[in-house]
């Protein structure tokens, strides 16, 4: 009887220690967001609207290019890609069909290839959206939440799911191609 609380605690923890990264950086992108809304308040105050749906967004986004950071645009997008490519050859193994192609028709695997896709990238996605906050106070000298709500997961969605959905499709092409070889070497086999 006493054994089965500390069970219920060892998987409580054992949870806990698999996403412990995670967690981490849910916390100080809250942190960070919490720290820099009482200057987007005032911002948008002074504005008269969000920064993200003005004028200044896009005129800031050259400064992003250029700025300290900008080998994050190389990174990021480099990472996502490396990731796509390792969960669309796992696909391609398994008989999934392409990620995007699996995503928009095939509806009885769709929170499948979703929930499958956020696992694979959550980490990379919250070091973007954090990154991206925090660069934007050294370009801008402020820190903008909703634009790093956009332009971090952009920077890894994107070519993470073409990535995916492309290396599927090579690898089930290729995988198609030696299956019906096979399948006559052992048929000529038979005949012997």
């Amino acid at each position: 009887m006493s054994s089965e609380p500390s069970e219920n605690v060892t998987t409580r923890y054992s949870w806990f220690r698999t996403r412990r990264t995670t967690v981490i950086l849910v916390s100080l992108t809250l942190l960070v967001f919490l720290f820099s809304a009482p200057s987007v308040l005032k911002d948008a105050y002074d504005r008269g609207g969000i920064y993200l749906f003005s004028l200044s967004f896009f005129e800031d986004i050259p400064k992003r290019l250029t700025g300290p950071g900008r080998f994050r645009f190389i990174l990021q997008p480099l990472m996502a890609i490396i990731l796509g490519i390792r969960s669309g050859l796992a696909d391609a193994r398994v008989g999934n069909p392409p990620y995007l192609y699996g995503v928009f028709f095939h509806s009885d695997r769709r929170s499948e290839l979703l929930r499958s896709g956020l696992e694979t990238v959550i980490n990379l996605l919250l070091m973007g959206i954090l990154m991206d906050a925090i660069f934007q106070w050294f370009i801008l000298g402020a820190s903008y939440p909703g634009a790093a709500l956009v332009v971090g997961p952009v920077l890894i969605m994107g070519p993470y799911a073409v990535s995916r959905a492309l290396s599927n499709r090579l690898t089930s092409s290729r995988i198609d191609e030696k299956a019906p070889a096979g399948r006559e070497d052992q048929a000529e086999s038979l005949e012997t």
